[in-house]
């Protein structure tokens, strides 16, 4: 039996089929439909991976259709003895606004690891940190505003007025976003894609974004943490419900640990697990393509065992 990574293909294959089918809503104003072709693209790949698969955190619950639901079994060999037990992290769609508007940065993504290696929890929210590798023990979400761009911008050797922070663009983020400005941080606030947005962020060479700061969705945040593990980047959560479901869902699932601080390894614990994202909308990865009797799909794999990062282009008949 084979480790995770030796499902690699299998899992790019999944996030460029739901890619493909969320394409043709680019731009129609139906962001549901866009998420609906994409889930069940994924769900009809996986139902033929040879492994047993479930989905340790995902859009909802099992009642939530046409989501790939919370616990959701996967695979083709569920309750085969010896068969590889793999835990899934996924997001069919994420910037699901964006492929309804045709803006960028809209992905088909997912992360695996060896069963229990993923965070397990309800659909609910995360307030996130995310960095490069230099900021590491210079930044927690257990401190202010304040002492986290001071400590990441004497980390990187930056003025505090070169500082910028990814920030999503919602009514939450108002004090945030004011504490950064009050610092004369530059804050670039954008709509959808925060998982985009922190592999921004951890990339010491990228000039543009130093930080992301803010509360994001639960499964992205999973998903984030096993993508800056493969890349040594720095990242931390803690869970934020919203609602009574959510809360008596956690605590479920988590008891007391729904509000404890997730570092990056406690999200994603095991070195046996991928990040697979491929492009519907142009921004991180370059989005779907038609040439001719062709649709070209890219893709990226970070294997976290390695560090590696592979681009993928590859044709499908159209």
């Amino acid at each position: 039996m084979g480790g995770v990574a030796d499902l690699a293909p299998h899992f790019v294959r999944a996030t460029e089929m739901a890619a493909i089918a969320a394409a043709p809503w680019r731009g129609r104003g139906d962001g549901k439909a866009a998420d609906g072709a994409a889930v069940e693209a994924m769900r009809a790949v996986f139902d033929e991976v040879p492994f047993d698969g479930r989905v340790a955190i995902g859009e909802g619950e099992r009642d939530d259709a046409p989501m790939l639901w919370i616990g959701e079994p996967l695979g083709s060999l569920q309750g085969v003895a010896g068969a590889l037990q793999v835990d899934i992290a996924v997001d069919p769609l994420e910037c699901t606004n964006h492929v309804a508007k045709d803006l960028p940065n809209a992905i088909a993504v997912l992360a695996a690891a060896p069963r229990g290696a993923l965070l397990h929890a309800p659909d609910c929210y995360m307030d996130k940190l995310a960095g490069p590798a230099e900021v590491a023990g210079e930044i927690s979400l257990e401190a202010d505003v304040p002492y986290n761009i001071e400590g990441a911008s004497s980390a990187l050797d930056k003025r505090i007025d070169e500082m910028r922070v990814v920030v999503m663009d919602r009514p939450r983020h108002m004090e945030l976003i004011k504490a950064l400005r009050e610092m004369a941080v530059t804050v670039l606030l954008i709509g959808d894609g925060d998982v985009s947005a922190a592999l921004d962020a951890a990339d010491p060479n990228n000039s543009e974004v130093d930080l992301l700061m803010g509360i994001g969705a639960a499964p992205e945040g999973v998903i984030t943490a096993a993508a800056l593990r493969g890349l040594g980047a720095h990242f931390e959560g803690r869970l934020v419900t919203t609602t009574e479901d959510h809360e008596r869902r956690a605590r479920e699932m988590l008891g007391d640990d729904v509000d404890r601080l997730w570092g990056r390894d406690d999200l994603c614990t095991s070195e046996d697990a991928l990040f697979v994202a491929s492009g519907v909308c142009s921004g991180y990865l370059p989005g779907i393509e038609e040439i001719g009797d062709k649709v070209v799909v890219h893709s990226e794999i970070i294997d976290v065992m390695t560090g590696s990062r592979q681009l993928i282009r590859s044709e499908h008949p159209r």
